[in-house]
């Protein structure tokens, strides 16, 4: 949970953002039996204007049609209003502060039941000099529970490349020792070959020197 709440903290220092708030999408897979992070952020376009906003969380379950109301954030009190999501939602948004802009939630202990839509709804009153402004912003998420997470494509590709690197070594290395047995065997046997010719030459000139006389009795060597 706290490596999740720390990547989403790192998500708002990402560009295209307003006043140190950044718009970017919810991750959409979940593992059943862990928690999710639901993300949402609707950012202000207007820092200098006073404003109050309220978020609002519905669900459409995959197959279904109605949305139901599942949570309900109004400064400081987050609300839980489905016996399905009773004890497993806790508000991850602006805290401390009326102007919500993040009205992210985590959903714990998620269930393959808690797979499809997802809506966000902002409900923000800018606080202008002459008349109050009423702006409605809503987000969807559309959520799929798996039962292990899938892991990154780059991370698989890393992988594969790994074990790919280490076969070509070991191949490498079966061709290297073939290559100097080879040659060793090669070198052994042009030895060989080299002695068996030696001894073949100095038989050749031993034979008519043993065939001769010698006037003095000896035997030349």
């Amino acid at each position: 949970m706290i490596c999740i709440r720390k990547v989403w903290l790192a998500w708002l220092s990402l560009p295209h953002c307003h006043g140190g708030c950044a718009e970017v999408d919810s991750m959409t897979e979940a593992v059943a039996g862990e928690s999710f992070l639901m993300g949402c952020i609707s950012c202000k376009r207007r820092e200098e204007v006073q404003a109050q906003t309220t978020v609002d969380w519905h669900f459409r379950a995959t197959g279904e049609e109605e949305y139901i109301h599942i949570f309900h954030y109004d400064h400081p009190h987050p609300n839980t209003l489905h016996e399905d999501f009773n004890d497993r939602l806790e508000w991850q948004g602006t805290m401390g502060s009326k102007d919500v802009q993040i009205g992210a939630i985590f959903i714990h202990n998620v269930t393959f039941n808690d797979t499809g839509t997802y809506r966000c709804t902002f409900q923000r009153t800018l606080f202008l000099p002459l008349d109050n402004e009423y702006i409605t912003v809503e987000k969807e998420v559309e959520l799929t529970v798996v039962a292990e997470a899938n892991r990154e494509l780059l991370s698989v590709v890393s992988e594969i490349m790994m074990y790919v690197l280490i076969v070509v070594l070991q191949l490498w290395m079966i061709v290297v020792l073939i290559h100097c047995y080879n040659k060793i065997w090669a070198e052994h046997e042009a030895r060989d070959a080299r002695k068996a010719l030696r001894a073949q030459k100095l038989a050749l000139i031993k034979e008519p020197l043993d065939s001769k006389d010698n006037c003095d009795g000896v035997l030349l060597e």
